[in-house]
């Protein structure tokens, strides 16, 4: 069956549903449909605002900055659950923290794109908090430039900068304090202390060329190669 427009269509359908399905009696109750939907209409509540919402559910640690991570993105959790495990729902829309232990809602974000922070104003530490501090002492201890980089990472980014902060301290240990304490200096003198730029300083680095040895103890000395070469032209003569 085919209809030229909607309009038609529906109207196709009223009739159906008056003549039809309206007047059946139902097979459990024996009753007419229609006398059945009077009754329970005024029951009827209004369809809610927004649609049902779907979550993908998971558990996860608050990271050091006070946020957990989905997909890429970071969420704030309330203080004083640093290093603790969480429970997530989340879809298209919203992040929800939960505890794991009485599912009381902890807070809820809107979903923000990879790499990104929510983190609520109420959450924002007004003080460098004791973690971040010790995380800044030893990149201090590192090198001067890598801590004085990091420092002004850590002023200027706040929350985020943590994981920034821990980004150059995995540098320094993969390629070596020296190459990152180098990168530093070049960051602070341009005016850009980032680790964006500290780290594509040292992915951009050449490698260190390989020196050879003059002196191991593997290497024989020159003259005991003279002497076996004379030896062996004396033997032929």
């Amino acid at each position: 069956m085919r209809f030229e427009t909607l309009d038609a269509a529906q109207a196709y359908l009223d009739r159906w549903e008056t003549h039809w399905a309206d007047t059946r009696i139902h097979g459990t109750t024996k009753r007419q449909v229609a006398v059945m939907f009077a009754e329970e209409r005024p029951a009827l509540g209004p369809l809610p605002v927004e649609p049902f919402r779907y979550y993908r559910f998971g558990d996860r640690t608050v990271h050091l900055s006070g946020c957990v991570e989905v997909e890429g993105a970071y969420y704030g959790a309330p203080p004083g659950w640093l290093g603790q495990r969480v429970q997530v729902q989340w879809n298209d829309l919203h992040v929800r923290l939960l505890s794991p232990k009485t599912g009381q809602l902890l807070r809820e974000h809107l979903r923000t794109r990879r790499g990104w922070y929510q983190v609520h104003d109420e959450d924002r530490p007004a003080r460098t908090p004791p973690s971040t501090l010790a995380l800044l002492a030893r990149a201090t201890s590192a090198g001067s430039h890598i801590g004085t980089v990091c420092t002004q990472i850590q002023q200027h980014d706040g929350v985020p900068g943590v994981r920034r902060i821990q980004g150059a301290l995995a540098l320094a240990k993969n390629h070596g304090v020296a190459v990152v304490e180098d990168a530093a200096k070049a960051a602070l003198e341009i005016g850009m202390p980032t680790y964006r730029f500290v780290r594509k300083y040292v992915e951009r680095r050449p490698p260190v060329p390989l020196t050879l040895r003059q002196v191991d103890p593997l290497i024989r000395q020159l003259t005991l190669y003279r002497d076996l070469i004379d030896r062996k032209t004396g033997d032929l003569s």
